[in-house]
């Protein structure tokens, strides 16, 4: 593969990216061989290397059901995927590769995002370069992992009708047939990017519909979910769905929408099913009931979405998450208000810094956590906790930094989200009360923390923190965040980092 990748398609959402201190390019390439060798860099240096993988029953909190009893449930739980991010682009190794290069530098991709200090904060959780289809392999990964967190499927974002991210929706779709033929893919056109007639897209929609993969109803139609479907008016959309049937496909049309309110009652008689791209900040959830209740109202089922964070440096803003607070409070709405399936948004669109998938600097965690919720959403009952569990998240540098070396132009907060907070968040799953002590760089802390799941907030300093639960004198659980807090940045980096003592 050349250094020219097809180009993400920057939604009316798009982009974010790591402090890095690239001038120090070789750093971050000894970084990520300790990543993957399973060793770090002694010292002040971030640490890159996580502990060693267990399997993912060992590594949660409780027990997560069987697959076939997750699928038993009406409730549907899909990860939105982002095709311009996949595990590798070029097959090379991680120190080098063009992630690294091209996407975590500011000075990559010839410079172009340096005013922002480089395109991504994060990447996917690197992978060794394989012989073969490695892309197939990669995406089949993918699968897995989505499977194994207990995810239905995926709902993919069809930027482009042709080029490399087209050919990775197929390739998907080639994946996950592979690897389970139950697990879902949803096909999801994304008219921000899409600028086609009716006619065209629906013989694209056909196409891939061929695919046994291609997420179908009980009684046989197409699921198609378009991304900011009021791009288009619901006439349009209905020669869409008339098209299709010429091809011999009945259509369930479940829009997202940007603005659900004033769209719903036009587009209730062609729809199956209603969405929203949903708010990235905790204290903005309050619409959520209402929402649900008007689709209810109208017939139709609710897509709800489920976000961990949003921070978007070429667009220069970014919503404050509180830690682990927007993820708990979206899976809370969908859960107790009547969601009917649930959209975690996004899988891997690192450029919006809101993946869910194992990241370099998240592990599992988001994902894991979600496994819980997921759990609840599905079968109705919370997971009895059987492993004592901490989840330790905090950013590595304060929001009241007022410059960076490298990137001249900083984001912002998003008008109307939380006010910015610099905290530490231990969000711990116990068997039995216990108490936990931690120290934020070198300040100590000791709390008593109940059986179950319990959050607390910690004052963010400078350096790691490190966070011990202890019951009758023993410790049953101990994490170290991997990078320190610094409030002098050459990258600004608003994103929450996880660790997780279950892996």
């Amino acid at each position: 593969m050349t250094d020219q990748p097809a180009r993400p398609t920057h939604r009316h959402r798009k982009p974010s990216v790591r402090r890095r201190r690239t001038a120090l390019g070789a750093l971050f390439g000894l970084l990520l061989i300790g990543l993957i060798a399973g060793t770090g860099l002694a010292g002040d240096q971030e640490d890159a290397a996580p502990r060693a993988e267990r399997t993912n029953a060992a590594a949660l909190p409780f027990d997560l059901p069987a697959a076939e009893v997750l699928r038993d449930s009406p409730h549907l739980v899909f990860a939105h995927y982002f095709p311009p991010y996949p595990l590798s682009l070029d097959n090379q190794p991680a120190e080098h590769d063009y992630y690294a290069r091209n996407y975590l530098t500011p000075q990559g991709e010839k410079g172009k995002h340096a005013a922002y200090g480089g395109l991504l904060r994060d990447r996917p959780l690197p992978v060794p370069p394989s012989s073969g289809d490695w892309q197939l392999a990669n995406l089949e990964r993918e699968v897995r992992t989505a499977r194994d967190a207990g995810l239905d499927g995926f709902t993919v974002d069809i930027l482009s009708l042709t080029g490399s991210n087209r050919q990775r929706v197929d390739m998907l779709l080639r994946a996950a047939q592979r690897v389970d033929p139950g697990f879902r893919i949803a096909l999801m056109p994304d008219m921000t990017s899409l600028h086609t007639d009716p006619v065209t897209l629906a013989d694209q929609l056909a196409r891939l519909a061929a695919s046994p993969s291609a997420y179908r109803l009980a009684d046989g139609r197409l699921v198609v979910s378009p991304f900011k479907a009021e791009a288009q008016d619901p006439a349009w959309w209905g020669q869409v769905i008339a098209r299709l049937r010429d091809h011999g496909i009945g259509t369930a049309l479940v829009p997202v929408f940007l603005d659900f309110r004033a769209n719903a009652e036009r587009f209730a008689p062609i729809s199956h099913a209603f969405s929203s791209w949903g708010n990235r900040s905790y204290t903005r959830q309050n619409n959520v009931p209402g929402d649900i209740q008007l689709a209810h109202s109208l017939g139709k089922k609710w897509m709800q979405a489920v976000s961990v964070q949003d921070t978007r440096p070429n667009q220069g803003v970014y919503d404050e998450a509180g830690n682990t607070a927007t993820l708990r409070s979206t899976w809370n709405h969908a859960i107790s208000d009547g969601a009917d399936w649930v959209q975690l948004t996004t899988w891997n669109d690192y450029s919006e810094g809101s993946q869910f998938a194992p990241s370099l600097h998240n592990g599992h965690t988001y994902l894991d956590i979600s496994s819980y919720y997921l759990t609840r959403f599905k079968t109705g009952v919370w997971p009895r906790i059987v492993r004592d569990t901490v989840y330790v998240t905090s950013r590595v540098q304060f929001t009241d930094v007022g410059s960076a070396s490298l990137q001249p132009r900083l984001m912002r907060p998003r008008p109307g989200t939380a006010s910015p907070r610099d905290q530490v968040e231990l969000l711990t799953f116990l068997t039995a009360p216990a108490t936990v002590s931690a120290r934020v760089g070198t300040v100590p802390h000791t709390y008593r923390a109940p059986a179950g799941a319990y959050v607390q907030d910690l004052p963010l300093r400078p350096g790691r923190t490190e966070a011990v639960v202890r019951r009758a004198g023993d410790a049953v659980a101990a994490v170290t965040t991997r990078f320190p807090a610094r409030r002098t940045v050459t990258v600004q980096d608003l994103q929450y980092y996880a660790v997780s003592s279950g892996r």
